[in-house]
């Protein structure tokens, strides 16, 4: 009966130990439709899990810096964010400025991202990318 006890408390530990330690990787995310990636990262704060961005993580992709707490988020040397600004696409193929877009992500990102972007020009067409040392003093290095 013990040691069937001492097992369970094992097994508990372990599995809320994996659960604590769970995280989700980022890297090849390319952006895309804001909606979704508002309701994804809303549910991955919620859910207590750590992130790892460790590649491109693209557009829609980089709302996750202002949607999850800063603490739970770690960047590898791989890691690269790039910014642009919102667009729908027009009947003839072409892309047109999405100003509610351009809000929904610049009201998603913290105060140091957005003064990163804005010394680069802002949203704009042309990507900016944020990658390097300029990316390690906003966030830390993945252990």
């Amino acid at each position: 009966m013990k040691k069937t006890r001492a097992a369970a408390a094992v097994i508990l530990f372990l599995t809320n130990s994996t659960y604590a330690t769970a995280a989700v990787r980022i890297s090849d995310d390319r952006g895309g439709q804001i909606g979704p990636y508002l309701t994804k990262y809303h549910a991955l704060r919620a859910s207590g899990e750590r992130v790892v961005i460790d590649g491109l993580c693209a557009s829609a992709c980089t709302m996750i810096l202002g949607i999850v707490p800063k603490n739970r988020i770690c960047v590898t040397q791989r890691a690269v964010l790039q910014f642009h600004t919102a667009y729908d696409f027009t009947p003839s193929g072409g892309q047109a400025v999405n100003s509610d877009g351009n809000r929904l992500l610049w009201s998603n990102y913290p105060s140091d991202v957005r003064t990163w972007i804005q010394q680069h020009g802002g949203l704009r067409e042309q990507v900016v990318s944020l990658s390097g040392p300029e990316l390690f003093a906003m966030y830390p290095a993945c252990p």
